[in-house]
């Protein structure tokens, strides 16, 4: 016989589905479900733990228990659809400038007529070849990374970085600590490889480091995952003193620190990188898909000397060594300058994306940084951002919940809006659609 709790699972997961309960709606309190039921108000709660568990409920403190949007595409926000040609992706970032193409193709004419060609076709060390890696050693000198060529593996990008890390020096079960918005592609890990990750409060500035250290001394804490410079989604530099703060906490309670630099190429002169701060005890991610182009996928990860070999183990077992022929095209870039003048180009490219953005949505509030390629929209109380989400879809424009980025049970009604990846005349009309359905949601609210 059925539990008495799954049956009333039932009935509002059916009465969800059909859309007699519709997206937004506030379902009654836990004992006002307990009394129209005549259950426990254990019983209650245990329905709304299950029907959040299947994605149909969102439970936000003090206000209650609401029914989700439940048309949006499974993974939107973290799995990178395929869309039709005529949506505009306000989703996922990939700049690009015109000349790239060019670029791309005198580098080819004149690999194919260098000596080293020949070697390109056999296989190489798991963290590189010597050359390449002081090549990337000498180019992240000027990001403040004081580096050899042995500190530095190449990968395949900066999630594979991130995913070697979290393969390589973690076990399932272990605590990592992150902002309570974070980057939406560590949690995908975390939650492949069983970690458990402990949200830290934020605010505009940066995370609660108060919080932090408390959250040390109350829990066995591995590592802290962070995003000093050019934080995906909220947009903050963290200032010398945050980044010694996070570096004494680390060093207190013998925290490994994982600090990711995707986007920091974008901020002009920021601080040091806790990898100053704290070598001994920092894995710096970087890559070269957002400051060149998304289909290289060419990263580097700096590591102390004493992890080197369980990364370089992770990389053999996940992809052997980086294609020789994408990192000799990002090396050759590197020696000849390109690397340098692309970022100067996409930093002025994001600044003037930036601006449309705040001519557009000046009558909305919104946090970002002005050379970033995202920004974060929080919602009015009554808006659900899920239905915002629906809207924008429905004129084909793809852009994210908060949920994907939210390491809390505590999901804010806030969306991402990535700028990068549509013309800026096709951005400011989005913009403008953007700002008209968010309006027009407040309105009907």
């Amino acid at each position: 016989m059925k539990a008495r709790y799954k049956t009333i699972v039932d009935e509002l997961a059916a009465s969800i589905r059909c859309g007699d309960l519709p997206a937004g709606t506030r379902l009654p309190t836990h004992r006002a479900l307990s009394g129209e039921k005549h259950v426990s108000l254990a019983t209650a709660t245990r329905v709304y733990a299950e029907l959040e568990s299947m994605g149909l409920v969102s439970g936000e403190t003090g206000r209650g228990t609401f029914v989700r949007e439940i048309s949006l595409p499974a993974g939107l926000g973290i799995d990178q659809q395929i869309v039709a040609t005529d949506v505009l992706d306000l989703n996922f970032n990939y700049p690009a400038l015109p000349e790239q193409t060019d670029l791309l193709r005198d580098a080819l004419r004149q690999l194919t007529t260098s000596g080293d060609l020949a070697a390109l076709l056999r296989y190489q060390p798991h963290a590189g070849r010597l050359n390449d890696r002081e090549t990337i050693a000498s180019h992240l000198a000027h990001a403040g990374i004081t580096a050899s060529a042995d500190d530095v593996l190449i990968v395949n990008g900066a999630q594979h970085g991130l995913a070697i890390t979290v393969m390589g020096l973690f076990k399932p079960g272990d605590v990592i600590a992150v902002d309570a918005l974070t980057y939406s592609g560590f949690k995908t890990l975390a939650a492949a490889f069983n970690l458990e990750l402990e949200a830290i409060p934020v605010s505009e500035v940066g995370p609660d480091l108060n919080a932090l250290r408390a959250l040390c001394q109350r829990r066995r804490v591995r590592a802290v995952y962070t995003m000093p410079t050019l934080h995906n989604p909220l947009g903050w530099v963290l200032n010398s003193d945050q980044r010694k703060e996070i570096a004494a906490i680390a060093r207190e309670h013998d925290l490994l620190v994982i600090e990711d630099a995707a986007y920091a190429f974008l901020a002009s002169n920021p601080p040091p990188p806790l990898a100053f701060f704290a070598p001994e005890r920092t894995i710096y991610v970087t890559g070269f898909s957002k400051n060149i182009a998304t289909g290289l996928r060419v990263g580097a990860v700096v590591c102390p000397a004493l992890y080197r070999t369980r990364l370089e183990r992770a990389i053999r077992v996940t992809t052997w060594n980086t294609p020789s022929l994408m990192t000799s095209l990002v090396c050759g870039w590197i020696r000849d300058g390109t690397v340098n003048r692309l970022e100067s180009l996409k930093r002025e490219d994001a600044q003037r994306r930036q601006n449309i953005a705040r001519e557009v949505l000046k009558p909305l509030p919104y946090i970002s940084h002005p050379a970033s390629y995202f920004l974060w929209l929080p919602l009015a109380e009554e808006v659900r951002a899920e239905s915002v989400v629906r809207s924008l879809l429905e004129k084909n424009i793809s852009t994210s919940t908060a949920e994907p980025f939210t390491a809390s049970q505590n999901v804010p009604h806030a969306i991402r809006i990535a700028l990068g990846s549509v013309s800026e005349d096709l951005l400011y009309q989005a913009l403008i659609t953007v700002r008209e359905t968010i309006e027009y949601e407040q309105y009907r609210s």
